[in-house]
């Protein structure tokens, strides 16, 4: 399993198959994660966590907050105090 950032969404593959992705809309210093998605097959496993956390290293990285509008990255940020520094109040 291998996650791989490309055009504004993390990708998980199995091999070769697309099997979930985080997707965002970069708004200038602001990422709003707007969906996640796991197949079925791979639920369980913590593979929406994974892609959502990688969602978070890049923000960190590039020194940016993220504002969640899925509703399972609304729930990662309530449970993970960590995600805080990077949490965005509103998207103005």
């Amino acid at each position: 399993m291998k996650i791989v950032e490309e055009k504004n969404r993390f990708v998980l593959y199995d091999d070769e198959e697309e099997v979930g992705e985080m997707t965002f809309v970069d708004r200038g210093d602001i990422f709003v994660i707007n969906h996640t998605y796991v197949n079925p097959n791979y639920r369980g496993q913590k593979f929406a966590e994974q892609l959502v956390a990688s969602g978070i290293e890049k923000a960190r990285r590039e020194k940016r907050k993220i504002f969640p509008t899925c509703p399972f990255a609304v729930r990662e940020f309530a449970l993970k105090p960590d995600y805080k520094d990077v949490l965005a109040e509103s998207l103005s």
